[in-house]
């Protein structure tokens, strides 16, 4: 009885040590108490000195306008995370970042980031980011949620890829460091250089592996970057669904994709689509990549990429003490439409499946439809079976034999270098499933406040698509 009694009397005193800061860009004063909203503080920088504690939460007034960077310090506890959001009513408070990063959440545990606008105009001359999470020499940050924000106009260089929209970091130099429930949902990620979403770690190689844990990424909106869409790094077991990349590589003009990992481990890529990717180089709208184990797609859509739908890749000349190859990715029941160049792209990898996908592939394009390749190594073990393909155009199969600046493949008959290369039970159709809707519901990002009702309506279109084309989902 006395335990409880003092845990009791414990939890009611941490409670009441909690509290809501205010933040009032037009009328605050930073020698106020920022307590309440009659007491509210005016800057970034007076919050930044406060070391919060679980249960408080800081809160932006509506309307409100900061310059520079928000970078609070301490950190939540489960069940009682700081929650950093706004208050009052009108547009959402806009932080305009002046530096590097506009937000910056460095080893905080347990916090959610919700409800602000985020710019960070630059010159594209250095690093530019809406929002920076990091994990820095401090072992396991648990809990972060970053959500509902609307980013956008990111002005970084598309020389480095660790900069854009919003960016997730682990560095683990002297201790090692990764996230573990990191959540960024519901983002809209908004005229951004050079990547949407995308993090950037320290342990991606296996001597140094030390991944990040159910990280999810869901239910984004992510147009006109720069140049990668979304990419998760040095993650184990990570779900990237229902995210929507609506033009990428648009500016990079280099080797990027639209949804796709790196040195990541058993990632699941579900119900989420890519268009409007740029360049052959790479331009896919999905990617299975460098030093990955177990990445499967299933149920996303891919369409209108000018290089192609489906990327499989990885060096075959490789240190195993970095970079173990790329095995195991299967790519299940998709529907490509429209995709330009390649179709499914395939180089150095082993023990891959492709199974039970739609290809549409319109009048007047000619296309790739398989096209294995060199680089540093061929593919070992590729299982093309039970794939659909309505042809329109003209399709090609072989392997590459030479590459140009561009990006394009001149194509040979047979497989090159590659072995155990098997097709079963693949069909070329004239017709496809009859689809009344392509389009989906449509969503302007100049008009944040409509993008709770477009992602609902888009789950169901994307649903209602996937069910017409392969029965229930599994």
């Amino acid at each position: 009885m006395w335990r409880l009694l003092t845990a009791l009397v414990l939890l009611a005193g941490a409670s009441a040590q909690a509290a809501t800061y205010y933040l009032d860009a037009g009328r605050g004063d930073d020698a106020r108490t920022g307590t309440a909203p009659a007491q509210a503080w005016r800057s970034l920088e007076k919050v930044n000195s406060v070391e919060l504690r679980p249960g408080d939460g800081v809160r932006l007034l509506a309307g409100g306008v900061w310059r520079g960077t928000l970078a609070p310090r301490g950190g939540g506890a489960p069940g009682r995370p700081v929650v950093i959001g706004a208050y009052g009513t009108g547009p959402r408070p806009r932080i305009e970042g002046t530096e590097a990063d506009a937000v910056r959440l460095q080893n905080l545990p347990h916090v959610v980031l919700e409800g602000l606008e985020i710019t960070n105009r630059g010159d594209g001359s250095g690093p530019r980011r809406g929002v920076h999470v990091v994990a820095a020499n401090t072992g396991t940050v648990a809990g972060v949620v970053v959500r509902d924000l609307y980013i956008h106009d990111v002005k970084g260089t598309n020389e480095e890829k660790d900069n854009g929209g919003i960016i997730f970091r682990t560095r683990g130099d002297r201790q090692p460091s990764r996230f573990d429930g990191l959540r960024i949902e519901r983002n809209i990620v908004w005229r951004v250089d050079r990547s949407g979403i995308a993090a950037d770690s320290y342990h991606w190689s296996r001597e140094r592996w030390f991944p990040s844990l159910d990280v999810v990424v869901r239910d984004n909106y992510v147009a006109d970057a720069g140049g990668d869409g979304i990419v998760p790094w040095a993650t184990e077991g990570a779900l990237v669904e229902h995210n929507i990349v609506r033009g990428a590589n648009v500016r990079a003009g280099s080797y990027n994709a639209g949804i796709w990992p790196w040195s990541a481990d058993n990632t699941l890529f579900r119900l989420n689509r890519a268009s409007g990717v740029r360049t052959r180089l790479d331009g896919q709208g999905f990617d299975s990549d460098y030093n990955s184990q177990g990445t499967r797609f299933e149920y996303n859509l891919s369409h209108d990429n000018e290089g192609g739908f489906m990327l499989i890749c990885s060096p075959g000349e490789r240190d195993p003490r970095e970079n173990i190859g790329n095995q195991g990715t299967v790519v299940r029941r998709n529907i490509s439409r429209n995709d330009r160049e390649r179709i499914f792209h395939v180089s150095a990898v082993e023990d891959t499946l492709v199974e039970e996908n739609y290809v549409y592939v319109g009048a007047g394009l000619d296309v790739q439809l398989l096209l294995l390749s060199d680089w540093q190594g061929w593919a070992d073990g590729l299982l093309l079976r039970n794939n659909r393909y309505v042809v329109e155009g003209r399709v090609r199969m072989g392997h590459g034999v030479r590459r140009n600046e561009e990006g394009a493949y001149a194509l040979a008959e047979g497989w090159g270098g590659a072995r155990n290369v098997r097709l079963e039970g693949n069909e070329e159709r004239a017709q496809g499933v009859e689809v009344a809707d392509w389009t989906g519901p449509q969503f302007d990002p100049a008009r944040p406040d409509d993008f709770p009702a477009f992602v609902a309506k888009h789950r169901q279109w994307m649903e209602a698509l996937m069910r017409a084309h392969f029965g229930e989902m599994n």
